[in-house]
């Protein structure tokens, strides 16, 4: 089969650097969006000699050009956007575009967290998810062809602390456990996200659908990280326990963003966010989808930390 034409938006970010190479290596003919300041800085201008190097298109544009967009689109067939979060709203454009053009047979849109439709927490972080949240309804209402990314966490933000508010690294000598420390949270690597995402590109059972990441070896409450972490060091900590109304108190205390790591904290290890639902007829579960994947465990980042 003919592979798709890929456009990636986003590919001197972590992981839009990472969706590139995977596009590459899988065959895609693969193109790439570049404002004309992404070559003054000199990191991402590394970035994309190597991936020109390795056969992507660079394309000069901006989400915020409508000319640029039309150009790159008529020449693809599926788009993905990996940008900021907080920058979700900036898609608005890309859609119009999109729609326009009606040669798009997958938009992936930029996700790749907690599924904004299962949240719990959203009065908590209406800012953060209000983004993603109107993008999708805008997607669904022009009949745009999709597959959204919920993989939860990466690896590298919350699991470096053992989701201790304030650390940089696992502690030594005591730690907080939230609420009971039962609630399961999903962490993955940002590599391995990406290369889910590019297995999914061409795979029907993916279109119109949620697809979810959860690894057997990347779901653990805060009990079972601790746990884990304890096992590794040799050495029991100070458990200190923070109950459900003592951690919501210190949130609604502090301002947006500076509350945002104690929210998905709470979002992850009190409401459990990431696995208190089953996929249903709406979603698919990507490790079951491509069970040749290897993902990079819990356990196996821990190890790094040691």
């Amino acid at each position: 089969m003919e592979k798709s034409k890929v456009l990636i938006i986003g590919a001197t970010g972590r992981l839009g650097y990472h969706l590139a190479q995977f596009s590459l290596q899988f065959g895609h003919p693969t193109y790439i969006l570049i404002r004309d300041s992404s070559l003054n800085d000199p990191n991402k201008a590394q970035k994309l000699n190597f991936l020109s190097t390795a056969g992507a298109i660079p394309l000069k544009g901006s989400l915020e050009d409508e000319n640029s967009l039309t150009e790159a689109v008529k020449q693809v067939d599926v788009v993905i956007c990996s940008i900021p979060s907080k920058q979700a709203l900036d898609q608005k454009l890309l859609l119009k575009v999109i729609k326009e053009s009606g040669c798009i047979k997958k938009f992936i849109p930029s996700e790749f967290g907690v599924d904004p439709n299962k949240i719990q927490i959203y009065n908590l972080a209406h800012r953060f998810y209000a983004g993603k949240t109107e993008i999708r309804r805008v997607i669904e209402a022009e009949d745009i062809p999709y597959t959204y990314i919920c993989c939860n966490l990466f690896m590298g933000y919350l699991l470096p602390s053992l989701a201790q508010p304030g650390l940089k690294a696992p502690p030594r000598d005591k730690v907080t456990i939230f609420g009971d420390g039962n609630a399961k949270a999903v962490f993955v690597k940002d590599v391995d996200v990406a290369a889910c995402t590019i297995n999914a590109i061409d795979d029907p059972r993916t279109l119109n659908k949620t697809l979810y990441l959860r690894p057997q070896g990347n779901v653990y409450s805060i009990n079972e990280l601790v746990a884990m972490w304890e096992n590794k060091i040799g050495r029991e900590l100070e458990k200190i326990h923070v109950l459900e109304e003592e951690l919501l108190l210190k949130i609604k205390e502090s301002s947006y963003p500076d509350n945002l790591e104690m929210v998905f904290i709470y979002s992850a290890f009190v409401k459990g966010d990431h696995t208190y639902f089953d996929i249903d007829e709406c979603g698919v579960d990507g490790t079951k989808l491509y069970p040749h994947l290897k993902f990079t465990t819990v356990s196996e980042y821990l190890d790094t930390l040691v």
